[in-house]
């Protein structure tokens, strides 16, 4: 297997066999006739086609790393020799709508001829180097995808951004990352001409639209005149591939920096295991291109099983629209955060059906039970949550065959040893609440990010420590684009990097515990967690039962104040329109009494106060630091 590759120092080829083969012969061996039970007419389980359970599965993954490593030219393009061998279905490799007719499918071997081309267009028109920053700031555009594999056939690094940032978002980005080029499009180029004058390191700027702007290169002509004739470049498996902007509640955004193994072969897990995917199946995620959860489930986790990548541009989210591409297309796995399946239910499903749809999961936040039993009820398919973090690949999972516990984030994905640690790095036993975390010593996990990248603003360097550098690389010297030597750094941020670590463990920041079954449940983060009269209440609890009022269109709990307690459960609520003209004393008496029924009682809101709108990260994050820092102030 896979998992089971040894490789010789210095090259890749033992492995890429087995990257196709092995998933071929998989994909053949486990798509047996029964696979699809039928429990009514409704209701479909699906067993697992990579694997046989989850104990076989835990036990038997191993992850051996090369020397060298690209994801273009060691898994994709292997996929192209694959396919012009006729060995694999006839399925795109990249699937593509708009909603208005538009369609674009591309075949490995296409996808790897237009991103030669983009990639030719980076090193000569753009003339970047290997480790120069490369921010892509595009919506879900065929674009997106091209850009991504040209930065790896490069060695260019990745810094995607979503198309909701600011102009000030843009400027600490571009400011930070000491990106060298950048690629947007229409809606977002005006932001940059505001600020480029400020960005230094700024070179080049590349837009796709269908009008021509000046100071940008056109991408869609520059396309129709390069040359597909590209050498990708060998890249280090420990050099960095990708940046990502955390989303932080509190501070400025972490820039996360990425391997080409920790991404490109770590999330295996997620494609193998966890999303289970074979060359037959059509994946379908819909999550922001700004974000790592597109890495994830758009870009490298399908593609290292051979699955097809479906993307549906959505320029605004509407739940008809994902329900009748879900019915209309042959979509075999489909996922999503828990806000977008909580919407979909709330719609009259009952005139879709979901003929290819065999596996759903959801990640980003937990997903309160009663969605996940409504969506089974309406689909006959469970939801199979996953939790991981920018910073990691899949960490807990339910996956196929087990057991699912709705609310659970399922157990260990097979890259990680989880553990609940106490603040002394103590395993702490079933049941009691901890901090969440995984041993990464003496073995270092694959899919674990390397460090936190030091922004413009804090990296002068201290004695002994390289000076900062607009390259992101690995640490050590290899030969550069123009085969000349010279050192390739990427400027780690210590303080914010060695914070994540408790001796042996890497600390996640979110609390939780695991049950006698091995569950893992998690209960809200570090700094969230509420603590009343020697009770510990994390805010998903709270907010959980909350949804389930009627007149809650959305919540954050916090901690507040008390004199008594010390601090209380404090409820900042949206109220659904047709609440608004309620008396608002008698519904705040009405909603505290009906999470005392709902949940503990010493977890209902002692405070409730009705707002407009809730603070949000773009990213869509309640900023529950900003609601928690207002009410302690008042001190």
């Amino acid at each position: 297997m896979l998992q089971e590759a040894r490789v010789l120092k210095g090259t890749t080829e033992p492995m890429l066999s087995l990257v196709t083969k092995e998933i071929l012969l998989r994909s053949k061996c486990f798509q047996r006739p029964g696979s699809i039970r039928v429990l009514h007419k409704d209701y479909r389980t699906v067993t697992p086609q990579n694997f046989s359970n989850y104990e076989s599965m835990k036990k038997d993954f191993k992850l051996e790393i090369p020397e060298y490593f690209n994801f273009a030219k060691d898994v994709l393009d292997q996929w192209t020799n694959v396919e012009k061998a006729g060995k694999r279905p006839s399925n795109p490799a990249f699937w593509w709508i708009n909603g208005n007719g538009e369609e674009v499918r591309w075949s490995f071997e296409e996808l790897g001829s237009l991103s030669k081309k983009f990639a030719n267009i980076l090193t000569e028109a753009c003339a970047l180097q290997r480790g120069d920053g490369v921010i892509v700031i595009l919506p879900r555009i065929p674009e997106w995808w091209l850009a991504n594999v040209a930065c790896l056939r490069t060695g260019a690094v990745l810094i995607p951004g979503t198309t909701q940032l600011t102009q000030k978002d843009i400027l600490y980005r571009l400011q930070s990352s000491k990106a060298k080029c950048i690629v947007t499009h229409d809606a977002v180029a005006p932001a940059v001409d505001a600020v480029a004058s400020q960005c230094e390191n700024l070179r080049s700027k590349l837009i796709v639209s269908q009008n021509p702007r000046e100071g940008w290169g056109d991408l869609k002509e520059m396309m129709k005149c390069a040359t597909d004739n590209h050498t990708c470049v060998e890249t280090r498996h420990d050099e960095t591939m990708a940046i990502y902007f955390t989303s932080g509640t509190s501070g400025s955004p972490k820039m996360t920096a990425h391997t080409h193994s920790s991404y490109g072969l770590g999330l295996s897990v997620n494609g193998r295991f966890w999303l289970d995917l074979t060359p037959s199946d059509v994946m379908w995620n819909t999550s922001d291109t700004g974000w790592a959860k597109s890495a994830w489930s758009s870009v490298f986790s399908p593609w290292i099983q051979g699955a097809c990548v479906f993307a549906h541009r959505l320029p605004q989210f509407e739940p008809t629209s994902i329900l009748q591409t879900l019915s209309k297309f042959p979509i075999t796995v489909f996922c999503s955060v828990p806000t977008v399946y909580r919407m979909l239910v709330q719609n009259a499903m009952t005139s879709f059906k979901f003929k290819s749809l065999k596996h759903c999961v959801s990640a980003g936040e937990p997903m309160s039970p009663e969605v996940i039993e409504q969506w089974r009820s309406r689909t006959g398919l469970e939801i199979y949550e996953g939790y991981g973090q920018t910073e990691t690949v899949l960490i807990c999972g339910h996956f196929k065959g087990m057991k699912i516990k709705p609310g659970s984030m399922g157990k260990p994905s097979p890259a990680f040893d989880v553990k609940i640690l106490d603040a002394n790095g103590n395993v702490l036993p079933p049941g009691q609440e901890g901090d969440i975390g995984f041993q990464v010593v003496p073995t270092r996990p694959v899919g674990l990010f390397t460090h936190y990248v030091a922004g413009s603003s804090s990296s002068k360097a201290s004695p002994g420590q390289a000076s900062s550098s607009a390259h992101y690389g690995f640490r050590g010297t290899e030969k550069s684009h123009s085969r000349n030597k010279m050192l390739f750094v990427s400027q780690d941020n210590p303080t914010k990097t060695a914070s994540t670590l408790r001796g042996s463990v890497y600390i996640t920041g979110d609390r939780g515990y695991m049950d006698e079954d091995g569950y893992f449940w998690f209960v809200g983060r570090s700094d969230d967690v509420i603590l009343s009269s020697g009770y510990r209440i994390g805010p998903f609890e709270v907010e959980s039962a909350l949804a389930e009022h009627p007149a809650v269109a959305e919540s954050a709990a916090v901690s507040s104040p008390d004199p008594i307690r010390g601090e209380v459960v404090k409820a900042f609520i949206v109220l659904n329109p047709n609440y608004k003209s309620h008396d608002q004393e008698q519904l705040k008496k009405e909603i505290q009494e009906y999470v005392k029924n709902t949940t503990a009682p010493y977890k209902y809101p002692r405070k409730v106060e009705f707002v407009q709108e809730l603070p949000k990260t773009i990213s869509g994050k309640i900023k529950r630091n900003e609601l928690r820092k207002k009410e302690w102030e008042t001190i």
